[in-house]
């Protein structure tokens, strides 16, 4: 036996494959499966079959290699998002919008458009109502432009290939060179702005929610009319967006630690 299952299972052989699939930066194909597990190439090939009909995985366009599918993307979403019910994480978005006076709210990344895990709102009745679950796109929104900013290239890659920079106002950022300069810039400050590339009249900006060192699994953002709050005033409220990102690291169990930093800087 190991842990909760026996040894050799169709649970187990799926895991395998699906850790396999998740921890590689790019399409992983049959050949690179096979050499990484301990299992045959036609039980690997029967286990990809059924993951692919799960929507667990899919293959990336035009080739015989697998990426994470839709379904699994979805799941994660909800694991994170269920997470709320049995830790404080609503209590430190409660905490931060009295700190700052704005609101606020946690995303993640779902294939090219970012899914609100929760979200607390100011009490001002100017402001843009999204609920838990709300979708917007990544390419345009301060949490979206983080987390692809944190992506591998080639993942990257494969989600701006079929996903668009569509305009929405005349600030979104349309052209591919200067959306990588974008991020770029992004990765050298650790943070992200919207400077009403989105909504007009709307800006945010977003800090990581890290597992330890590793790459954002989401992101926290505080957004507010830009009557009421300039971007160098939403940047001067980093080190407590960065802190509060950093707890709710800690009540997911991931770890965190950046705000130390930001604080010194």
């Amino acid at each position: 036996m190991t842990d909760h299952f026996e040894r050799g299972s169709a649970l187990e052989k799926a895991l395998l494959v699906v850790d396999a699939v998740v921890s590689k930066d790019q399409p992983v194909g049959l050949a690179y499966l096979t050499g990484e597990l301990d299992l045959s190439k036609p039980t690997i090939h029967r286990v990809l079959a059924q993951l692919e009909r799960a929507g667990l995985v899919q293959r990336a366009p035009g080739t015989e290699r697998y990426v994470v599918g839709s379904r699994l993307n979805r799941l994660s979403a909800r694991t994170l998002g269920s997470l709320n019910q049995g830790v404080p994480t609503r209590a430190i978005l409660d905490s931060l919008v009295v700190e700052i006076g704005e609101t606020c709210n946690i995303g993640m990344l779902d294939q090219h458009q970012v899914t609100y895990l929760d979200r607390v709102e100011c009490d001002s009745h100017l402001r843009v109502n999204l609920a838990r679950g709300s979708r917007v796109p990544a390419h345009c929104t301060a949490i979206g432009k983080l987390l692809l900013a944190h992506l591998p290239a080639a993942a990257r890659d494969r989600l701006l290939a079929v996903a668009p920079l569509k305009r929405y106002t005349a600030n979104t950022i349309v052209e591919r060179r200067e959306f990588e300069r974008e991020l770029q810039r992004i990765r050298v400050r650790g943070f992200s702005i919207n400077d009403q590339e989105y909504v007009v009249g709307m800006i945010a900006m977003a800090v990581p929610i890290r597992a330890g060192a590793e790459c954002p699994v989401a992101a926290l953002a505080v957004h507010a009319p830009t009557p009421r709050l300039t971007l160098k005033g939403a940047v001067a409220r980093r080190a407590a967006l960065q802190a509060a990102a950093d707890r709710v690291a800690t009540a997911w169990g991931l770890g965190g630690g950046l705000a130390e930093a930001v604080a010194g800087r």
